[in-house]
């Protein structure tokens, strides 16, 4: 997956032209075509645009591009706020990443939810029905923001301040929820929705996430080293009278018992200062 992780950064880096300046923007405005329409159709208009396999497979072809525009809620009050969220995650996405990038995470996306709901076709329980939508792959844009953003806040109902870390495990809990939903109904391919959109953040965060378990990994094994160091040296100094000596001047804690004395965490390893010198001594590099 790593390999074609790189590949798909190369791509999006080598081919600027492959982008659709704010994509987000027009995702939105299809929602709130096929919104307006369904209602004043009284539900009829999103019949026609809902990926059903067994219509694309008798020639209704459009629908391989218009489920993309199927919203999701019909609360109007859900429905502002969902495009609202949305539209802000795909265009701070797109700031950083770069419209190539971005539409290609979001082209990918549509791709693997079409090759999963053609997939569909061979349970004939699913053919009559709409099966995929772009439900999970804009709930996706929740961990591809998260994390490159995990401190950022969101203010929950507009009052409780939540980070984006946060909100992103919500966000993986209502997806493993859905899959084993599906999984413990025996609804093996219904859960391929929620997997592929979980499949297409990985394949553009694959390196990233490697980096970052590397990165924790190697400060877990530091601090454990100097917790091992840091007791090791108490006991020496233990067996020698005293807890605490200041590298500069050399009294002790036993010598000095009213003094303070601390660690210098800019020193590579750890010497011990009292109050006089841990602000003015040289560090040890």
């Amino acid at each position: 997956m790593g390999t074609l992780s790189r590949w798909l950064s190369r791509f999006s880096y080598k081919h600027p032209n492959f982008s659709i300046p704010g994509l987000m923007k027009y995702i939105v405005m299809g929602n709130v075509a096929v919104y307006l329409l369904s209602l004043l159709s009284n539900g009829t208009f999103i019949q026609l645009v809902t990926f059903v396999p067994a219509r694309i497979f008798q020639g209704e072809l459009w629908r391989l591009v218009t489920f993309v525009f199927v919203p999701m809620v019909f609360s109007p009050l859900y429905f502002l706020l969902s495009l609202m969220l949305y539209y802000y995650l795909g265009t701070q996405l797109e700031n950083v990443w770069g419209s190539a990038r971005f539409t290609l995470y979001y082209t990918t996306g549509v791709v693997l939810n079409i090759l999963a709901g053609l997939l569909m076709w061979l349970s004939p329980s699913l053919r009559g029905y709409e099966v995929v939508n772009m439900h999970y792959v804009n709930m996706s844009l929740f961990f591809a923001f998260a994390t490159l953003y995990p401190d950022a806040q969101f203010l929950l109902f507009y009052i409780i301040p939540f980070k984006a870390k946060w909100l992103a495990w919500i966000d993986g809990a209502l997806f493993a929820f859905d899959i084993f939903s599906h999984i413990g109904a025996g609804q093996y391919l219904l859960a391929l929705v929620p997997v592929v959109a979980l499949l297409n953040y990985f394949l553009f965060f694959w390196d990233d996430l490697m980096e970052a378990g590397k990165i924790a990994a190697k400060h877990r094994s530091t601090a454990a080293h100097r917790t091992i160091d840091l007791n090791t040296a108490r006991r020496q100094m233990e067996k020698q009278g005293y807890l605490h000596k200041c590298a500069v001047c050399g009294i002790t804690d036993t010598d000095h018992p009213t003094m303070e004395f601390r660690y210098c965490s800019k020193c590579n390893g750890y010497y011990c200062y009292c109050a006089e010198h841990i602000n003015s001594h040289v560090h040890v590099q």
